[in-house]
């Protein structure tokens, strides 16, 4: 998935674009990168109001975190899933890389991806449905200089507008050119650990007579904090905004074109040393080594049967990428009395998979060939071809070389490659009218029409020594049996070739009235979707009909017969809301919404029609002066119909149903004792557990953490050449459960990141960020094939957070 011809020539433009309009623009421009009060309480939001021109802060009835561009520099995102750090109420395991990132809100119980979370690009969703297998929203996105800020929504009115996520809306709005029409622009460069680089350029401004124009984008490559002996990030995005502005209204078109590979990394070994103390494996450091490495790049997956077996090839640097285009449009008209507003989006590309899951613990050499003997010696069809076996040899897969010793630490991998191709096409219409004096009614429209082609080959169980860039491992048995051969002990467990399209429909209407200090707000939402669906079945079966390559012996392969899905259903969603202004600093809130979640194309793959129903309550306290900011939100929540998909080790597809409930507390507070000094804090405290989910009722809802929080001072010096600022963060993570049993505890941990911004002159900026700087060894997840205890000995399987990691920028700002 290499960024094709045109792509790189469009990019270049872009940046070239950037990079030379300044000189025209320079002289009519400061060029200073200042930074916009944070969570200031006159700030106009457009997520989750009716109106297409926005409500204040202070007037909304539902929690809602914003930042700006520079607010999002200052975070140091690692990936678009990872700033998502910076929101109370959510948690965001961003260890697996760019892309594939798991994702959960208040509680809301899940196994992964990121269903409850829905990602915008001006009001419009980036694929009407959340989560597919293999994707989630977040994965569609990357942050560059083109954004101008970002929402997030948290419950609120969100069940009624756009696709009715119930969970969270991250709401993206980019840069128009209208913000700075006598034209600004910049051009960043990048350089980091790990040989990262990365070039940014943007330009927006006005172009003609009520038109205007932002243009930009990004090109970066790395081999990332885990080594994998080829770029783990190679890719870039351009990105195009047109707007005319007319009396009494804005319409614009955008596009943007994204090709970007990305590594995914799942759990690794550790050692459990006893109590919440975590170490790290004998020879492998699951912070900064990885598996992955040029002995496992190019492969050939045996999926079809043969006398010779056929193949597919792979680069496994495309790791899990995305290659789409997007194209949309909004419009926003007011007159006196009355408003219209629309949205619409195409979203057509694909989004392949080609990574390493790993399921089993690592054993030596010796036990595995035991194992392997054993088990031909059960199987009387490998018997009867080669008889009984005695023993085994090990080589190297590459190379040849005999590897004699049997003490060495191996581990069985699947390298799963996922074909996704995905196509979509989103449009909402909202037209408003001024009832009497301070009621205005909002009826609306959204329709989404979407598509999915998988292409799944799960499984391929790889057998690797256990080290930084693993080698392969060829296993053969002295009665004839080959178990391992180009490091390949297994072949696919599940095949799938679906082709899926969805059509949702809906019909929303809001009232807002404004009374005095009081404004109120209700709507209901009615929503129907209906799914066709065609899977081809699959049978298990040996690629080659002979009994001693045990490699192939049990593969699912598409046997050419399908079964189909012919889904239907409705439902309908509702919220109501008041908010009270105490002061012109200060004001309270108060919410309740019962949203749906319909099932997903894999839902549906899996026999589950159950659509969700969750119901939230809220209560907010919002205040605001010059010493202090403080955002404070109760919350509680009840689910019914949550689905639980998962594949084991063994390939077995694990399905329930059941539910949950949740309750806590969500808070951002700043403190600004002195001019120049800031402290902030954001958290959040969550208790959640699953309930009518058989065994597991009344356990805690895994991989969230009861409490975590971020600390943030910053301090500002200014100098005569400009100002410095510097930064730092300390981020604890409590403790969690890593399975549903709760029998994989994940230990509470803690990080700090440090940062320094400066400001030289009128155009010029500098910045600095450390991220993990402590290099601590902190777990998103652990061993997620299997339910239950997943440690043999002192060792197990799980996924840490990315070892400390710094970066260096430097940007001109005209």
């Amino acid at each position: 998935m290499q960024l094709d011809g045109i792509t790189r020539l469009a990019l270049s433009v872009a940046i070239a674009a950037a990079l030379a309009s300044g000189a025209a623009f320079a002289q009519d421009n400061t060029g200073k990168n200042t930074q916009d009060p944070a969570n200031s309480l006159e700030e106009v939001v457009v997520t989750g109001s009716a109106s297409a021109g926005g409500v204040k802060k202070i007037d909304a009835s539902y929690s809602i975190t914003t930042a700006s561009q520079q607010q999002i520099l200052d975070a140091a995102p690692s990936s678009t899933a990872d700033l998502l750090k910076i929101v109370p109420g959510v948690w965001a395991e961003a260890s697996g890389g760019s892309t594939g990132a798991n994702i959960y809100v208040r509680g809301f119980p899940g196994t992964g991806d990121a269903p409850y979370v829905t990602m915008e690009l001006d009001g419009s969703p980036l694929y009407p449905s959340a989560t597919l297998s293999f994707l989630e929203n977040s994965t569609l996105f990357r942050i560059d200089d083109t954004v101008q800020r970002v929402e997030v929504l948290r419950g609120g009115p969100s069940p009624i507008f756009s696709n009715g996520q119930p969970g969270i809306t991250v709401n993206f709005i980019q840069k128009t050119g209208m913000e700075t029409p006598e034209g600004e622009g910049s051009g960043r460069l990048t350089a980091g650990t790990d040989s990262f680089y990365r070039v940014d350029g943007h330009y927006g401004g006005q172009v003609g007579e009520n038109w205007y124009l932002s243009v930009g984008g990004f090109y970066r490559r790395g081999d990332g904090v885990h080594d994998t002996q080829y770029p783990a990030n190679d890719g870039g995005q351009v990105s195009l905004n047109l707007t005319r502005a007319f009396d009494g209204g804005t319409f614009s078109l955008y596009g943007r074109r994204l090709d970007d590979r990305n590594a995914f990394f799942t759990a690794m070994p550790l050692v459990a040393k006893g109590g919440d103390e975590v170490g790290r494996f004998p020879g492998f450091d699951a912070g900064s080594d990885t598996l992955y490495g040029n002995d496992l790049r190019h492969l050939n997956f045996q999926v079809s049967p043969g006398a010779t077996p056929g193949t597919i090839s792979r680069d496994v640097a495309d790791g899990r990428g995305t290659d789409i285009s997007l194209f949309g449009s909004t419009l926003d008209l007011r007159r006196d009395g009355w408003s219209f507003s629309n949205r619409a989006q195409f979203v057509n590309g694909d989004t392949p998979t080609v990574a390493l899951f790993t399921g089993t613990n690592p054993t030596s050499l010796g036990a595995y060939i035991n194992s392997a003997v054993a088990s031909a010696n059960g199987n009387a069809a490998i018997v009867g071809a080669g008889g009984q076996a005695t023993g085994g040899t090990a080589t190297y897969a590459n190379g040849g070389q005999a590897i004699t010793d049997l003490d060495r630490q191996v581990i069985e991998a699947g390298m799963w490659v996922v074909d996704k191709h995905i196509r979509s096409f989103t449009d909402e219409a909202r037209f408003g009218v001024e009832l009497f004096p301070g009621n205005t009614l909002t009826v609306g429209t959204y329709f989404a029409s979407y598509s999915a082609e998988d292409h799944w080959y799960l499984g391929n169980n790889m057998l690797m020594t256990v080290e930084n860039n693993a080698r392969l491992i060829d296993v053969a048995l002295d009665n004839g049996a080959i178990v391992s051969q180009r490091g390949f002990s297994g072949a696919p467990f599940f095949a799938l070739n679906a082709d899926w399209d969805g059509r949702n429909t809906a019909a929303f209407v809001s009232d807002e009235w404004e009374t005095g200090a009081w404004r109120f707000d209700a709507g209901v939402r009615f929503e129907r979707k209906t799914v066709d669906g065609t899977i081809e079945n699959a049978s298990n079966r040996d690629l080659d009909n002979n009994p001693l390559t045990v490699f192939n012996n049990n593969a699912s392969v598409a046997n050419g017969t399908y079964r189909y899905v012919d889904y239907e259903d409705d439902d309908v969603s509702w919220t109501a809301g008041a908010n009270y202004t105490i002061n012109d600093h200060a004001s309270m809130f108060a919410r309740v919404n019962s949203g749906v979640l319909f099932p997903s194309f894999d839902d549906l793959r899996d026999g589950n029609t159950q659509t969700q129903t969750v119901d939230q309550y809220e209560l907010g306290f919002k205040a605001e002066d010059r010493l202090y900011s403080l955002y404070l939100t109760a919350f509680a929540n009840r689910f019914d119909g949550v689905p639980y998909q998962q594949f084991d080790q063994n390939g077995n597809n694990i399905v329930s149903i059941g539910g949950a409930k949740a309750h806590g507390i969500e808070f951002e507070a700043a403190l600004r004792p002195v001019d120049n000094l800031e402290l902030a804090v954001t958290g959040n405290w969550t208790d959640a557990e699953y309930k009518d989910y058989g065994q597991y009722t009344g356990n805690r809802v895994q991989r969230q953490p009861k409490f975590q929080y971020r600390f943030t001072p910053r301090y500002t010096i200014p100098t005569g050449w400009g100002d410095v600022k510097l930064f730092g963060t300390y981020t604890h993570v409590g403790d969690r459960v890593g399975d549903l049993a709760n029998a994989q505890p994940l230990p509470s941990y803690y990080t700090i990141d440090v940062g320094a911004e400066a400001n030289v002159g009128e155009h010029w900026n500098f910045r600095f960020t450390g991220t993990n700087i402590t290099n601590q060894i902190g777990l998103t997840e652990g061993n997620a094939r299997i339910q239950g205890s997943s440690v043999t000995g002192n060792v197990f399987l799980g996924r840490a957070i990315f070892a400390r990691s710094y970066m260096f920028s430097a940007a001109y700002y005209f």
